[in-house]
């Protein structure tokens, strides 16, 4: 079997890469464009479980007609400050992007609002539209759903997703935004997924295998149950982003979200649930960032633990992988640029030029390991 060796890309390289493959999917050039940079944007922040890693497995879906590429995404005013959107089983990019577009236009209004998406899919890593809100000049909190992938406290089988919750304040004069991003479990499934395609072992503790026995072989992790981080705790907070997200704007909950990896014959319908404020609803803008300065130089000054050269805040260590990968490139494994070009191929892309060629015949098709379905 052969296998490539890891290999550096430009951002450059890989968005013209996820773009072309995007577009055979039948979206649109924009739309490709957005969820490309999306992507890339993922792997540059380190994030490799949420990059372009997942452009088979998001093409897959479109082919199989669980998503369709050119939704008619509708907006609907359901309150003063309240907005419902309806993602027609597009990609969940697309739906969330436009979510806090909207919901940004009506905060700028009403000082916050809210706003719940319903027949949506996976929309990537969830601080992208944290991104989107901070670099605007708004806070927000950004919730979603997702299939079942961890127990409930106290359980044994999959009930709750590994949703992330994510939130973000905007930055002051001379300090960053905070940009927070974290799955309710111990590691985010994508990163087992990416241990996966990689053969490679997970750590002790962060899941079970399909019999409930704890696991170190990523294979039967994924098949298995991811474990919440803080027990009980993070199980309840798991058990809020399917509430809020899921129940309560009328999309699939409760184990009812198709999975993404095993599942190719209904759409998701999962949803997502945005809040979105304006920085001076309590002071002057001014002040607000004067005083977001003065947490952050705090902050910076406080005795460090034995181990810690700085203290940072949450999202600078991305925003400075982020500023890395601009300058030095950004890595993938031999698998990942294996199972790209297998795509290309199967879709007609040349993408010799980015990814080089290689021998098809004894190519390892990473991508089949995600796509193969559990007896």
């Amino acid at each position: 079997m052969f296998f490539m060796e890891e290999k550096i890309f430009t951002q450059a390289q890989l968005t013209d890469l996820a773009t072309r493959l995007l577009k055979t999917g039948g979206l649109t050039d924009e739309a490709a464009a957005l969820i490309a940079d999306d992507l890339v944007s993922a792997d540059m922040r380190g994030l490799y479980s949420h990059g372009v890693s997942r452009i088979p497995m998001y093409l897959k879906r479109i082919d199989c007609n669980c998503v369709k590429p050119v939704p008619n995404i509708q907006i609907e005013k359901v309150g003063q400050a309240v907005l419902k959107v309806n993602g027609d089983d597009g990609m969940g990019f697309l739906v969330a992007h436009k979510a806090m577009e909207e919901g940004m236009a009506l905060a700028e209004k009403t000082g916050i609002a809210m706003v719940g998406c319903t027949h949506s899919t996976h929309y990537g890593m969830a601080a992208l539209y944290v991104k989107q809100a901070v670099d605007n000049g708004f806070c927000c909190i950004v919730c979603t759903n997702s299939s079942p992938a961890l127990p409930v406290f106290g359980g044994r089988t999959a009930f709750l997703g590994a949703a992330p919750f994510a939130a973000g304040m905007t930055g002051g004069y001379k300090s960053p935004s905070y940009i927070l991003d974290m799955a309710m479990t111990k590691t985010a499934r994508g990163k087992i997924r990416v241990a996966m395609i990689n053969n490679e072992p997970i750590a002790e503790g962060l899941a079970l295998d399909s019999e409930g026995n704890p696991t170190t072989d990523a294979k039967k992790a994924f098949e298995g149950v991811c474990l919440p981080f803080g027990g009980a705790k993070g199980a309840g907070l798991a058990m809020l982003m399917d509430m809020m997200a899921g129940m309560y704007t009328g999309s699939h909950y409760a184990g009812d979200v198709s999975s993404l990896y095993y599942r190719f014959d209904e759409p998701q319908h999962l949803g997502h649930i945005m809040f979105i404020m304006k920085p001076d609803m309590f002071m002057s803008l001014d002040e607000y960032k004067k005083r977001m300065d003065v947490y952050y130089s705090r902050l910076k000054e406080l005795p460090r633990a034995a181990g810690f050269n700085e203290i940072l805040m949450p999202g600078e260590p991305e925003d400075r992988k982020t500023e890395a990968a601009k300058k030095n490139g950004i890595a993938l494994s031999g698998n990942i640029q294996e199972s790209l070009y297998l795509e290309a191929q199967k879709r007609g892309v040349d993408c010799t030029d980015i990814l080089g060629k290689m021998d098809v015949d004894m190519a390892h098709n990473a991508g089949d390991v995600v796509f193969a379905k559990k007896e």
